[in-house]
Order: structure tokens, then sequence, then C-alpha cells
């Protein structure tokens, strides 16, 4: 089946363009959700974690469950990135309707998920953080913020990544409902019927009336 531009992705089949590819919004969005993914797990396993008293602390006031909340998400989305632009290169050529859908519903509700899981991780960063004590000479605080600050842009990413699935979604719903067919603009201009008072035209005479008098005079009724 060729769908042609279903659910805002070209025609089943067409050749692949790169360049046209990496302008796209979704592709760049998901770029940049890849980056900061980077960023945020990267910055706390490199130096959210310090060595107190012979043990590992984290530096959002020593609560692991922080540090582990940021590590989780940042890795998970920086999978989920790479999935998602493989799956738009692939989106080109889906020839089916129902997997088009599939991707793009998938893509509204994973981004639109992570995308409150990073308001969480935010808000949850940024309070552990302020009641953080000042680590020894300053250590890993540069990078702790690092992580609350793409945190944050991480939920800008995220929820434009899941408007442009729902501006799909919407789009490829629209466009099943369409109808299949354009009014004729000079359709009512053609009638099967005469234009015009029919009232007001007149016969001057029965169109078989003559031919009936005809007939009657060549032969009359016989007289007993």
């Amino acid at each position: 089946m060729d769908v042609g531009g279903a659910f805002g992705g070209g025609k089943a089949g067409a050749p692949f363009n790169p360049i046209l590819f990496v302008q796209r919004p979704q592709v760049f969005l998901r770029a940049l959700c890849w980056l900061f993914a980077i960023v945020v797990f990267g910055c706390i396993s490199s130096e959210g974690w310090t060595v107190i008293d012979g043990k590992d602390s984290c530096l959002y006031n020593d609560n692991s469950n922080a540090c582990n909340y940021g590590v989780g998400i940042g890795v998970i989305a920086f999978l989920a990135s790479m999935g998602f632009i493989v799956g738009e290169y692939l989106f080109e050529q889906m020839s089916s309707v129902k997997t088009r859908k599939h991707f793009v519903l998938g893509d509204l509700g994973f981004s639109s998920l992570w995308a409150f899981l990073y308001f969480v991780g935010f808000c949850y960063l940024t309070n552990q953080w302020g009641k953080a004590k000042e680590p020894p000479n300053g250590y890993g605080v540069n990078n702790v913020q690092a992580a609350i600050v793409f945190s944050l842009f991480s939920i800008v990413t995220w929820a434009g990544c899941a408007w442009f699935a729902y501006q799909r979604y919407k789009q490829g719903v629209d466009a099943a409902f369409a109808p299949t067919y354009e009014s004729d603009p000079t359709a009512n201009a053609y009638s099967s019927y005469p234009v015009g008072n029919v009232e007001s035209e007149q016969y001057n005479e029965p169109p078989f009336g003559q031919q009936q008098q005809q007939q009657r005079g060549e032969y009359p009724a016989p007289n007993y």
C-alpha cells in the first residue's frame, strides 16, 4: 500500500536526501535530546559522587537516589534518542499506514513521558542541591549544576518532540477522514430538465391530433 505522505512523511520509496533529513525539526530536536542526555548522565557519573569517610556520597545532599535518578533518565534518553533518529530515517521507507501510526503514537507517548520525567528530575535535583553542603574544595560543583541546567533544557526538547509527534498524528487523522473527491464548480450549470417556465410553452395542437383526423377521414364508419 502506497502511503504517499501519510502522517507527515514523504512518499514511501522516495530517494533519501541526507541534507533534508538533517534539516527536519524532529531530527534536530532528537540530536539535542541525545546531546543533553550525555551531559546529564555524564556530569553526574564523572563528578556527582565523592568519597566521604571511606564511602561514596552523592553531592546532591548525600542522596544516592538523586544521583541514580539523574543517571537513569539520562542513559535511557540517550538510547531512546538514537532509536528515534533511526526511526526517523526508516519512517520514509514505511509503506504501511498502520506502521507509521504506531511509530508516531510511540513517539508521542514516550516524548511526553520523558518530558515529564525530566521535569521531575529537574525539581528533584534542584531541591537536593539547595540542601546540600558545599563540597570540599568545590569538587564537582560545575558538573552537578550543569546536570540541573541541561535537565531543564531537556524538558523543552522532549516537549518539542511530543508536540511535533502530535502534529503528525493530527495530520494523519485529518487526512484519513478527508473527502476523496472535489466538488465540481460547474456541476450546477447543467440540468437534465429544460430551464424556463414549462407552463408558458403551449402546443398549437396535440402531436398526434392531425394524424388521427386523417385516419378517420380515410376510413369512414359504415352506415347501416
